[in-house]
Order: structure tokens, then sequence, then C-alpha cells
């Protein structure tokens, strides 16, 4: 059963395997075998190894053929089995792969030919074998312009579809130092356009982020990402490679939530980092494909929301000019709330105008927040923002959590699509992302109007203010910005970003949504000592804290001096920003309720 990879690629994120000749490696088969010849002669090596990897969760497997082409396998006296070499690879790889597994057919550079033969014809050779097999022709590890001349020409002759993998230095650069442009310029001018454009090899994890981050920005075709597994160290003798399948799974998030739409690994990767970077990547392949969910057509006749004026006490303020002030106070892991009631009555004392809560941040397990929400607006007498994350519940628990928040009159909501559980203290739950938080606030707005996400009516419409995140300082700020106006058009009606510490990024980020009809809440985050501003600079995913403020923070010796100089910071960040914004959530941190109230009260205009 052959697979559509141009499809396929458009509906969701792919997962790569790993090196395969590394594990021929590590079977004790050295490296004065040519690896592609045990296709013929231990067939059951290279089929086991294609099993490990689809047992992982790999999506896509490649043939064992990469330096099966004539010239190269002449250099082991093996030229004329060029055809049962590639023929017996992807067969292997087909009858590992069944019916749901994507089967790329590896061809790797021809290097300089001592015959007459041009390059392209001895790679035409070699695909035209796999192609009677495989899905699609994987040109992988292609580090020269002429090497790639050599693809692309055998490329405009290619039976099915193709892709083109590229391996460049930390600075998106070729071995001979040709930069990324001109490699791209040459598959822009082909004939025959590949179906995705790659990296692979030559650097680690870290060392591919600048090179993935310069070829997002510099093509339209879908991307995908191999790094190696990490740069090898002499140990003993032996080459090692020193990666944890833990450190490369977080360089596979980074690189889909850049924008890339598969990944995997090259050379010193093996089963246990493709599983990782499984369990890591593919619920977040569902959040693609997620808005669509709410293309039902209505079957009811959509009625007319409700004024945003009328929503909420928060909603009301907001549509009425006035500075709105927040608190984030995060739900505790165990079942007592009276210390979070006490915390929220403080803030309602304070004139605080409403109390955020976060729906489980960074995949943690607190007590539910609908019941914090709820306790808090009965016991302390505030209003609650409710933070709504589509990652713990399919789309028929989200919706009926939806209208018990219109029962209880929990009227103000921030959809988020949360982190992966991987990012978590129970890395093994299952992450579920029926719905993205675009897709949520488009359902959110439906029953705004009266409708479910079936399409039947609810007997009423809901009445809540639809709030959505943004993070000011993404990698990928265009993706971002353009994700918001989905946001927006989907019915959001304000925002709250990531705390902010650098002014300027925030303020430019301002400037290119001024033309959405939404409120703009700042997230501000008071630094509570200078362990907890390296923390936040170094661990906390959409935030950035200038070096100036790490330095004004460690300036001060004991811990409440840090603390009154994280005050200060948060204050004058306020005072850059106020005439922009709508109002800020300042959060509590370590559960310090009275540095977010000395901020906010300091802060009034």
């Amino acid at each position: 059963m052959k697979h559509d990879i141009n499809k396929i690629l458009k509906d969701r994120i792919l997962v790569f395997d790993g090196a395969v000749g590394t594990e021929i490696y590590k079977r004790n088969f050295f490296v004065n075998t040519c690896f592609e010849e045990l296709c013929i002669s231990a067939p059951s090596v290279v089929e086991g190894i294609h099993k490990s990897y689809v047992e992982a969760g790999a999506d896509i497997i490649t043939t064992n053929s990469f330096g099966a082409n004539r010239y190269k396998l002449s250099k082991f006296g093996l030229a004329e089995k060029t055809s049962d070499i590639n023929s017996s690879a992807a067969k292997i790889a087909r009858k590992c792969a069944g019916d749901n597994i994507i089967v790329a057919g590896s061809a790797g550079p021809c290097g300089k030919s001592e015959g007459k033969e041009p390059n392209s014809e001895i790679l035409k050779e070699q695909i035209d074998i796999l192609a009677e097999e495989v899905d699609f022709i994987l040109f992988e590890t292609f580090s020269t312009a002429a090497d790639l001349d050599s693809a692309l020409a055998a490329a405009s002759r290619c039976p099915i579809p193709y892709a083109v993998s590229l391996a460049v230095d930390e600075n998106a650069e070729s071995s001979l130092g040709e930069p990324l442009e001109l490699l791209l310029s040459k598959i822009a001018a082909a004939s025959n356009k590949p179906s995705a454009i790659g990296l692979n090899c030559g650097v680690g994890p870290d060392g591919m982020l600048h090179p993935v981050e310069s070829l997002l920005k510099l093509t339209n075709i879908p991307v995908f990402a191999r790094p190696n597994g990490g740069m090898p160290k002499n140990i003993d003798g032996r080459m090692i490679y020193m990666t944890s399948p833990e450190y490369i799974s977080t360089y596979a998030l980074r690189f889909v939530n850049l924008g890339a739409r598969a990944v995997g690994g090259c050379c010193g990767t093996g089963p246990e980092h493709i599983r990782e970077i499984a369990r890591t990547v593919k619920p977040l392949g569902k959040i693609d494909i997620s808005s669509r969910i709410t293309a039902i057509e209505p079957k009811e006749q959509l009625l007319p929301p409700a004024p945003t004026k009328d929503k909420s006490n928060l909603s009301r303020k907001l549509s009425e000019g006035k500075w709105v002030s927040t608190v984030e106070i995060v739900p505790p892991k165990g079942f007592d709330l009276s210390q979070t009631i006490l915390k929220a009555a403080r803030c309602h004392d304070a004139g605080i105008d409403a109390i955020n809560i976060p729906d489980g941040p960074r995949a943690s397990c607190k007590i539910s927040p609908l019941v914090t929400a709820l306790e808090i607006q009965r016991k302390a007498g505030i209003e609650t923002i409710l933070h709504f994350c589509c990652r713990d519940r399919n789309l028929i628990g989200m919706q009926s959590d939806l209208l018990a928040c219109a029962c209880l009159e929990i009227k103000n909501l921030l959809f988020i699509t949360g982190d992966p559980p991987k990012l978590g203290e129970y890395p093994f739950a299952s992450g579920v992302f029926d719905a993205d938080s675009i897709a949520m606030a488009r359902i959110q707005d439906r029953l705004n109007r009266g409708v479910d996400i079936g399409g039947k009516s609810i007997n009423g419409q809901t009445r809540a203010f639809i709030g959505v995140g943004a993070d000011p300082n993404a990698l990928d700020i265009e993706r971002e910005i353009r994700r918001l106006n989905e946001k927006a058009k989907a019915g959001a009606e304000f925002i709250i970003t990531q705390p902010v510490f650098a002014v300027e990024p925030l303020l430019k980020f301002i400037g290119r949504i001024k033309n959405l009809n939404t409120f703009l809440i700042a997230g501000i985050w008071p630094l509570a000592s200078a362990r907890n501003a390296e923390f936040m600079k170094n661990e906390v995913p959409g935030v950035v804290v200038p070096d100036e403020i790490i330095e004004r923070m460690k300036s001060h010796e004991s811990k409440e001096a840090q603390r009154a100089e994280g005050i200060k910071i948060a204050v004058e960040t306020i005072s850059k920003i106020k005439d922009q914004i709508s109002g800020v959530q300042v959060s509590a941190p370590f559960g310090n309720i009275n540095t977010a109230i000395e901020v906010i009260q300091a802060s009034k205009p």
C-alpha cells in the first residue's frame, strides 16, 4: 500500500526513524563492511532494525540503501549487485512497514565518480529500483551544491515524490561554505519540486536549531529536521554519542514549534531516541488539524452573542476603557483550598479585579481549576479567569466543562493549548489535544451563539468572555502573529501574554496586532530572587529575561533585597507599557500574594 506523502505532511506531524548505520554497527558489523549489502546477506539484521523503529513510534522508516549506488558499491566489488541490493532494501522496509508506516527510499551522494557516467545517471539508476516499492525517495546528506545538482537532475525524472535533505553546519552553510540560500535557490529552480526539504547529519540538536529557523524562513515547502545524536566524543578510543533521548526530544519539540512538519534522528540516534521524540511530538500532530473540527455547518440558526460589556465584570470594565488588574494563583496539589481562598480574598480586599487560575501549568497535576474557580467566586467574592487547557480532555469532555462553566457563572475563560505531558511530572500520561486554542475559542463562540460542536441547539446560549494567550517573544513570531489573528477571527475578545521582561519586543508585538479588536493584558512576573531570574531566563519557554535584569537581581545579596528589586523591575516594566495595554496579570511567585499586590498597588493609574 502506497502513501501520499504530500497529503500526509499537510495533515499531521511525522516522526522519522533514526540512524540505520549506527544500529548496524552496534550489531558488530564494522566499517569495512558494506552495510547496504547486508540487505542480501543478513536481511534479518536490517529487518530487526526497521521493526525496532516501528515499535518506537516512527511514522517513516528509511531503506538501508544510503550508499547503494553503483559507484559506491564498486568500492566493495558489488557494482553488479546494485539492482539486487536496492530491491532487497526496499522490500525489507516495505515488509516491516505494513499498511500504516511510510517508506522512504534512501539515496546518498555519489561522491567523485571515476567513470564517464554523470552522477545524476548513477542516482537515477538507484532511485528507479527503489521507486517500485517505496512511497518517496529521500535524497539525504547532500552537503555541497554540486552533489545537490546531481540529485535534482535525477529527481527531474523521478517517477514518485521525493524529498531533499541537506547537511549543513551550525551556520547553515555547506561543507564548502556555500550558504543555505544558494542551495535553496537550486531547489527553487528545479522543474520537479520536492515534497519536503530537510536537514540531517552534520550537527547535533542544538547546532541544527539556527539552520532550521533559517530554512523555515526561506521556503514554503514542508520542512523536516533529523539531527545527529550530538557530536561524538572519544572515550577510551570509542566514539560515543552523548545526547540523551530526553535532550533530543526537547529539541524535536522546538523544531515542531518553529513549524517543522517532521522530525527524527540521524547518526548516533537509535530507537530509544525516536521513542522519546514520538512520545513528545505526536500529541501535537493533532493540533495542526484540530481547527477543522468546528467546521461543521450548524443545524440550528446561530444567535447573536451577548454584547462583550454584558458578559462579566471584567469585560464591562474593559469595555468602559478602565484599567484592570488580575493576579495569578496556581491551584494546590492537594485538595485543601482554604489557603487559596484566603489569598483570593486578600486580593479582593486590595481591589484586584479577578483571579487567574492556571490549568495544569507545565503539565503538572493540581486540583481541578474549575472547582478552584467555583470555590473562589463563592467564598472570596472575586471573579475568576479560568484557564482552559486542551491537553487533558477530548472534545466531548471539554464541551461538558464549558457548559458547566456557564451553569456555575464562571464567565471569563482563557483558552490555551497546553504543554505536552512529556514536559511535566507525569511524562507517561497521554496528551489528548483533540483541539487547540483556536478551535476552542471557536467552539465557545458557537456556544455563545446557542449551538454546540455538532451544530445542535443547546436550548439557550452561554455568555463567556473569550480569552487566549500570546507569546511576544516567540521564536517564530510570524507564526505567532498568524495564529493570534486566527484566534481573534475565531471569537477571542481578550489576550493575556506570557510574562514580559523585555519591553521592546512587546511594543513591536503590540504594533503588529493593533488591527485586532481585542483587549490586551500583559503578563508580569515579579522576580523573587536572582536564582528565580536565572530559572525564568533558561528554563521557561517563551520568556526572555534581558541580561541587564539578571545583573540587577545579582547586584543584591540578601533575598529580601532581591525580592524588592524584582518588584521594582515589575513596576518599571508596567510604567513603560501602560499606555499600550488594557491591564496586567501579575503572578504571585512561589505563592507570595503580597508581592503581586505590591506591584499592582504601586502601578495604579
